[in-house]
């Protein structure tokens, strides 16, 4: 694993990055994820073998530090990676968001427009956080009651109900992270992720799991421009359950 000091936090993000001599692939993970823990296996994946991949942990998720003092908004996550793009000479990269991340990717592809070569978004947050979402949940909890509690019983709800994966690595989060994250993903952003998402020049992908379906945004989206591909056998949690499928969605995303 690699390290880079996140000036502004005074904490150190850490990354996975493998080699490859084609495109830079940057894989930002979701809520309650760790890029090392969703991402490896994808990236190993003979469709993505060429590309170097650069997988991230967010700050207050997986192995990055966990500092008591930063916003963790969407925002200041894209600030950070930006520099941190810059830091590791990312001149033209693939820049992957799932979920949440997907909206901390929206953030930094715009503040960093003529570095993306192409965005590639899997089920990610296009809008504010919708009613019935695991950032709603979290976001309508009072901040005092989640530290103490609604974190803890969150992580054992996931387990107790089969969630295991998810809760195995929700457990490695801040649960402060977790909280203001989800209130900044609850508020929204200004512009939208989807203005941005639309607003941009390069070729664009949005990926869905086949057992998300139907989802409306397959049509609002195309109409857009944005090309719509499906990880089959596998539902929003596609880097677990068909990494291979996702592999091959993103080669599609990059060879479109």
């Amino acid at each position: 694993m690699n390290e880079y000091f996140v000036k502004k936090a005074n904490a150190v993000l850490r990354y996975n990055d493998f080699p490859g001599t084609e495109q830079p692939i940057l894989f930002i993970h979701g809520l309650g994820c760790a890029g090392s823990f969703d991402y490896p296996q994808v990236a190993a994946q003979e469709a993505l073998a060429k590309h170097r991949c650069v997988i991230v942990d967010l700050l207050g998720s997986g192995y990055s530090d966990k500092p008591n003092d930063f916003g963790y908004t969407v925002q200041e996550h894209a600030e950070y990676l930006k520099e941190f793009v810059e830091s590791i000479g990312l001149e033209s990269f693939i820049l992957f968001g799932h979920s949440l991340g997907g909206a901390v990717a929206l953030s930094l592809a715009d503040q960093c427009r003529e570095r993306i070569d192409r965005i590639i978004l899997s089920e990610a947050n296009l809008d504010k956080s919708d009613e019935g979402s695991s950032s709603k949940y979290i976001a309508d909890f009072d901040r005092n009651e989640f530290l103490k509690n609604g974190f803890r019983e969150l992580v054992e709800e996931s387990r107790n109900s089969g969630n295991q994966m998810w809760a195995a690595s929700l457990s490695l989060w801040s649960p402060r992270a977790a909280y203001l994250i989800c209130k900044s993903a609850a508020k929204g952003q200004q512009p939208s992720g989807r203005e941005v998402l639309y607003s941009l020049d390069c070729p664009r992908t949005f990926i869905f799991g086949e057992r998300s379906l139907p989802d409306a945004d397959v049509q609002v989206l195309r109409a857009h421009g944005v090309t719509i591909e499906i990880v089959e056998n596998a539902g929003h949690s596609m880097a677990w359950e068909n990494p291979q499928g996702l592999a091959e969605a993103i080669q599609k995303a990059i060879q479109a």
